[in-house]
């Protein structure tokens, strides 16, 4: 019964990929079509991957405390699917930013999306680092935080960019782009803090030599 619950808990984490890549292919197909032969059905299916994929996020972390199956692999496979789910709609973001003449919102995601990448990327050589010194790669609470605003934030933006029926008004959108912008910042920083002492063990020279 442990292993149907640990693999129901790996499907749940390794699933938004293939999700985000669906609401990808629909979301650039919905894009390229002249905004009256568009089809609803089609945004909304491409919208209700793109949410499935998000909410994702939220439940295997639940599932896996909930029924104990927590894991080295899932620990690490879920940052990586995390980094997939931003490498899909943060592109993805900017492309359709543009296609509506948007050209100043599309360079400030260009830049939530350098910044959001970059960010990944320095977690993650973080991490190796620390692993020479068997330090925990464990996800940190602000990175949590971070994907608990970011993964919503990107749905709204979507939203605002492409919903058939606009109803929120983009100011919104711009002032949570500017908090997700401010908390994986903070984020970045608080991982360096944290492995501080691991990078300056790293830059010792060997006493052996």
């Amino acid at each position: 019964m442990r292993r149907i619950k640990l693999g129901f808990v790996t499907a749940l984490t390794v699933v938004r990929f293939p999700l985000v890549l669906g609401f990808f292919a629909g979301a650039v197909v919905y894009s390229m079509r002249p905004p009256e032969d568009r089809s609803i059905a089609l945004f909304l299916a491409s919208f209700a991957m793109l949410v499935t994929s998000a909410i994702t996020d939220l439940f295997d972390g639940y599932f896996a405390r909930k029924f104990s199956v927590q894991t080295a692999l899932g620990a690490h496979m879920d940052p990586l699917m995390d980094k997939f789910f931003y490498l899909s709609t943060l592109p993805l973001l900017v492309f359709v930013a543009l296609r509506n003449g948007h050209t100043n919102h599309a360079i400030f995601l260009l830049v939530i999306t350098i910044m959001f990448l970059s960010r990944d990327q320095w977690v993650t050589f973080l991490r190796s680092i620390g692993a020479i010194y068997n330090v925990s790669g464990g996800a940190h609470w602000s990175g949590k935080v971070r994907t608990a605003l970011n993964f919503p934030l990107i749905c709204l933006i979507y939203l605002v960019e492409e919903c058939p029926w606009p109803f929120i008004p983009p100011i919104f959108a711009y002032v949570f782009e500017v908090i997700g912008l401010a908390v994986n910042m903070l984020s970045f920083w608080i991982y360096t803090v944290n492995y501080w002492p691991s990078l300056k063990r790293a830059t010792e020279l060997d006493s052996h030599h």
